[in-house]
């Protein structure tokens, strides 16, 4: 009994301490814009993944030069005859009739053999050009890491914003609900005192109502959001996450769109950088497959131990060496077309790719150009949504006067609160539209890096 009692109180013991070394269950974190981009560059799959490209290609460069090293192997080799092959030879050897042949068994029962061999590239085109793409192959993945880091500032900006613009909403929402409540209360203590009707009382809890459930809703795709932007920045979705930047940190200003007089501009985005590489990569391919019509030359060397013998265990006691070493010259002379059509098919891809790049260039071009004249419009709808939202608010109170003065009619402040949360709604959407387009606008003409 006392035995198993130490073993529970052991256990317990444990059970505490590694209870206690466990980390939290959840985090919580509290991100600018920049900060959440540099988590997700760390954390986000596509950008780690593209990472560890890169370091399979560094593999990949060494594996290349490794094949202009020594390649050196070992041999060793067992055979137990079972039975001894027979060889017939002529009986005119033995002074037997001529046409006769006499069987002997030649060799041992045991033989094993043990060596090194050993073999160097002297020349081979192949590479030699296989070396001097080395960079350029490494240059792809680099540059495809980059794209990814690239998609994913902008991903992770827009969900970012995303959450920004929903809490903004719900301000909005919160200020209306606020605003409406008081004129139903208001109207309500009027029907009972029976300056008003019923009805009056009737549409404002219409809207009231409707304006709760909406922001009930908005709360709930707030949350949404908050789970879209954790998976964008590669974040476990039960950590926390609150945001440090506000809307009014966002600078949108109208001169983000001029872009200084470069004709190359379009240089700067990482898909140019990409195809540019492509482009070089199959010019490489066309020089390896015009080098397989050349000649290539490896120098060999050998050494191997022979044992044979009748008894097993005296198979090692003596053995017989041999070496050799010699060049190895490969000539091609026919292939029945098959390298000459390798080359033409090389040929095609590099045509294709400098095709690629060139109407890449004009598609830049066409993106950017489109990406600035959205990022204007959006900026210009913003405005007058601002000013239709003023005009909204200014409409409503002047209706609210009117009606509590006897001049206006309940309907007339109804319509002025409807005609508030659609000016409201069209804030947040041209909100949301222009930080959208400055991020594309950015991504357009190579400014995220």
């Amino acid at each position: 009994m006392k035995r198993i009692l130490t073993l529970l109180l052991l256990l317990t013991g444990a059970l505490r301490g590694f209870s206690q070394a466990q980390p939290p269950a959840t985090q919580t974190y509290n991100f600018s814009v920049q900060e959440a981009v540099d988590y997700a560059i760390t954390h986000k799959d596509s950008v780690v993944n593209a990472g560890l490209d890169v370091k399979s290609a560094d593999y990949r460069v060494k594996e290349i030069i490794g094949q202009g090293f020594p390649q050196i192997d070992g041999t060793a080799s067992f055979q137990d005859y079972l039975k001894i092959p027979t060889t017939l030879l002529p009986g005119e050897f033995f002074g037997a009739p001529a046409g006769t042949f006499i069987p002997v068994k030649f060799g041992v029962k045991y033989q094993s053999n043990l060596g090194v061999n050993a073999s160097q590239l002297l020349f081979d085109p192949s590479y030699i050009i296989g070396l001097q793409g080395r960079k350029t192959y490494k240059e792809l993945y680099t540059r495809s890491y980059i794209r990814a880091k690239i998609e994913v500032i902008a991903n992770v900006t827009k969900a970012y914003y995303q959450v920004l613009v929903s809490n903004e909403q719900i301000k909005l929402l919160d200020a209306n609900i606020a605003q409406l409540k008081q004129q139903l209360d208001q109207t309500s203590a009027q029907n009972k005192q029976g300056f008003v009707e019923k009805i009056d009382v009737d549409r404002i809890s219409v809207q009231y109502n409707n304006l709760v459930t909406t922001r009930e809703n908005t709360i709930r795709l707030l949350a949404l959001n908050y789970q879209l932007l954790k998976f964008q920045i590669g974040m476990p979705i039960q950590y926390n996450l609150t945001l440090k930047d506000g809307l009014s940190d966002i600078k949108l200003d109208e001169n983000a769109g001029e872009v200084i007089a470069d004709t190359a501009f379009y240089k700067k985005r990482i898909e140019y950088g990409l195809f540019e590489t492509n482009l070089k990569l199959s010019q490489f391919d066309l020089k390896r497959m015009k080098a397989q019509f050349l000649p290539t030359l490896k120098a060999n060397v050998a050494y191997t131990f022979s044992y044979q013998n009748n008894s097993f265990k005296d198979l090692y006691s003596s053995s017989f060496p041999s070496s050799y070493i010699g060049l190895t010259l490969n000539v091609p002379i026919f292939s029945g077309g098959q390298r000459s059509n390798r080359v033409k098919q090389s040929e095609i891809t590099v045509q294709k790719n400098i095709n690629s790049l060139n109407s890449l260039k004009n598609g830049l071009a066409l993106q950017a150009d489109q990406a600035k004249i959205i990022y204007f419009n959006s900026l210009q709808s913003l405005n007058n949504q601002k000013r239709n939202q003023e005009l909204a608010q200014e409409v409503l109170r002047v209706s609210k006067i009117k009606y509590q003065q006897g001049v206006g009619s309940s309907i007339e402040v109804t319509q002025a609160q409807t005609a508030l949360e659609n000016a409201d709604n069209s804030y947040i959407q041209s909100l949301y539209d222009a930080l959208v387009s400055r991020v594309d606008l950015d991504k357009a003409y190579g400014r995220i890096e």
